[in-house]
């Protein structure tokens, strides 16, 4: 099983990513401090700090927020985690130690943390683990305080948080005496393996092992609890609750296809496959291929977005994907990444990063706004701004991104991805470097028992080459393994100027390196129309836009407003132009044709005029960078012209 590179290992120094990785310490991780202590005008109260100087002790007042406010703060101190790794900055860490602080202060004296229960609702603590989300919560923490640690060397955290695992291993499992139980959203599975990979105590891994095994076996834990008598609803939403919505309906290793809640899937997903690596379990693998290969073959959006339903934020039925209600929450393809690189550190198998790279570039920087300060939650795929309603079914869909959420689990997320970045970058095995993602920097790995560094130099993805220049390389040399995008063609690699062969394994360009060198790598990878499977009826005889990873959208700023009017022949040629916009991107002209509209008199809905087309010449954007030039209609899938 390939292992991922610590943070403080890896420097970042790219022409596209940079804007957005720098933009984490420099806006983000500033902004989501103001947001969380409410100094955000118009933005929706947090309160998340405040809670939990309430719960410490240090003043009064109520718990407000969702029942799982705690992990904003605790992905801010994820990212932060990243950050310093990366780029110690004095002041920012004393500002993560003060909230530390005030965290280890909340915390009761047997270890429990979660404020919604220490302050609202202390009797109802572990007895509804169906939309309680204590679990959830802790789980944060956990992924939080390694990342913490990490970073500084500092234990406070760490141990705040061993103290919480220490009371759920204590709490649940199948002894008697335990809650029998497991948690209602995912996540604390993947936090306690993290605290066994860092401390060695096997009783974490073994822990996230019962909550993974319990799942869905025999009597459903959740409904068996909301039938209690004294059992007290959060989640109005949750009056019609089925197993399938949490993925409890059946044994992990049943499962055929992804159900219910889509972050809460992937999360779980991901949990799945670090326990399959862990104790090489060959069934629970083969549950996180069928899965895996069900999302992105039959329910996931081109841009990698998952989700299909704005009504409870779940997967539907194969090939649902409308475009213009559909949900996609930046949570759920982020967790999609993770699951992706977990199976792709498991199988070495590129084909799973072909898709962690397209959610990289796609829905999860669409996520949050080119000057970190506003943000979608949700992502579709085409926008009409005058029908985005409230109390319709569109609601949930926004035509601007938001100062801040209530519910405000993707800004955080967003920012611990961005922060993190550098670990999707690459993989290690013993004797061999493993590189997924084109980012210009800098890495040191520890391979064949030396400290080899590798710098690359790119200006991917508008330019599809990458030179590797590697040093410190042991007499015995080691070994790389480059990935070759699923959208390449053409795929070379030259050695210190000479062409080198190489051997294609799993997705990947596989060579020895003797020594020091410099590794060129050159592929093809022109801009393209894509289609989608005709049974997917929302996007049947349409076509959209890509160039390497990056799916490409119209906005009404460059092409006039009712995009729905518009036509593309598949045939037609796609210029590439260098642009200022977004810090420099690629921008992508074509022709088109446009339905004439001048025809139809004020008034008339329905008549028999004669569809007439104009040509046009029509700009596609990265579907990333949409919206940051003021509202506006967006698409993705153009209707296709034949003949």
């Amino acid at each position: 099983m390939l292992k991922t590179i610590n943070l403080n290992n890896i420097r970042i120094d790219d022409p596209f990513w940079s804007k957005h990785v720098d933009l984490v310490r420099r806006e983000i991780i500033p902004y989501q401090w103001d947001a969380m202590n409410d100094r955000i005008e118009g933005a929706e109260p947090s309160h998340c700090l405040a809670n939990f100087e309430i719960a410490a002790g240090r003043r009064e007042g109520e718990f407000y927020g969702a029942v799982f406010q705690d992990t904003d703060i605790a992905k801010w101190l994820e990212a932060v985690g990243f950050s310093l790794a990366a780029y110690p900055d004095e002041k920012l860490e004393a500002q993560a130690d003060e909230v530390i602080d005030l965290i280890a202060d909340a915390q009761q004296a047997d270890g429990y943390l979660d404020t919604y229960f220490i302050i609202k609702d202390p009797s109802q603590r572990w007895k509804n683990l169906c939309e309680g989300h204590e679990l959830y919560t802790a789980g944060h923490m956990m992924e939080a305080a390694v990342a913490y640690y990490q970073g500084t060397g500092k234990r406070k955290f760490l141990d705040v948080v061993l103290r919480l695992a220490d009371l759920i291993c204590d709490t649940f499992g199948s002894q008697e005496g335990k809650i029998h139980g497991y948690p209602g959203h995912q996540e604390v599975e993947i936090g306690l393996i993290k605290l066994y990979r860092i401390t060695g105590e096997r009783k974490y891994l073994e822990q996230a092992k019962y909550f993974i095994d319990a799942r869905g076996v025999g009597e459903n834990y959740f409904m068996r609890e909301m039938s209690r008598p004294d059992y007290k609803r959060i989640f109005p939403e949750f009056a019609g609750y089925t197993p399938a919505y949490s993925q409890s309906h059946l044994p992990v290793r049943e499962q055929e296809t992804a159900e219910g809640h889509a972050v809460r899937a992937v999360y779980m997903y991901s949990a799945m496959a670090d326990l399959a690596g862990e104790y090489e379990d060959d069934k629970l693998l083969a549950a996180c291929k069928r899965l895996w290969d069900n999302i992105v073959t039959k329910r996931m959006y081109l841009t990698g977005g998952i989700g299909s339903s704005g009504l409870l934020e779940r997967f539907t039925a194969d090939y649902d994907l409308p475009n213009d209600c559909n949900y996609s929450e930046s949570c759920a393809s982020i967790g999609l990444a993770m699951f992706g690189m977990r199976m792709a550190n498991i199988t070495e198998d590129a084909s799973y990063v072909d898709v962690v790279e397209r959610a990289l570039y796609n829905t999860v920087l669409a996520g949050i706004a080119l000057d970190g300060r506003s943000f979608f939650y949700v992502n579709p795929l085409e926008v009409w701004p005058d029908n985005c309603l409230p109390r319709t079914s569109k609601e949930h869909v926004k035509p601007v991104r938001q100062k801040w959420f209530g519910v405000a689990c993707c800004p955080p997320n967003i920012a611990r991805t961005l922060a993190s970045l550098g670990q999707y970058a690459y993989a290690v095995s013993e004797d061999t470097l493993y590189v997924n993602l084109f980012i210009s920097g800098e890495v040191t790995a520890e391979l064949c028992g030396a400290r080899v560094k590798a710098e690359m130099e790119t200006k991917f993805p508008y330019e599809n080459a990458f030179v590797l220049t590697l040093s410190q390389v042991p007499e015995e040399g080691i070994s790389l393994a480059l990935r070759i995008p699923d959208y390449s063609s053409e795929y070379s690699v030259g050695v210190n100027g000479e062409k080198a062969s190489f051997e294609k394994k799993k997705g990947y360009a596989c060579l020895h390196l003797a020594g020091d060198g410099e590794v060129c790598v050159r592929f093809a990878a022109p801009p393209r129309f894509v289609r989608a499977n005709p049974a997917v009826h929302a996007d049947c005889g349409r076509v959209a836009l890509m160039k390497g990873p990056l799916v490409y959208c119209l906005e009404e700023i460059d092409n006039g407003k009712n995009l729905a009017a518009l036509y593309v022949s598949g045939a037609a040629g796609i210029t590439e132009e260098d642009s200022p916009l977004f810090g420099g991107c690629k921008v992508l002209t074509f022709d088109g044709k446009r339905m004439e509209e001048d025809q139809w008199e004020a008034g008339e809905l329905y008549a028999e005029h004669k569809v007439s087309l104009t040509d046009v010449s029509l700009r596609a954007v990265p579907y990333a960078y949409w919206n940051n030039r003021g509202r506006g209609e967006m698409c993705v899938w153009v209707k296709e012209l034949y003949g």
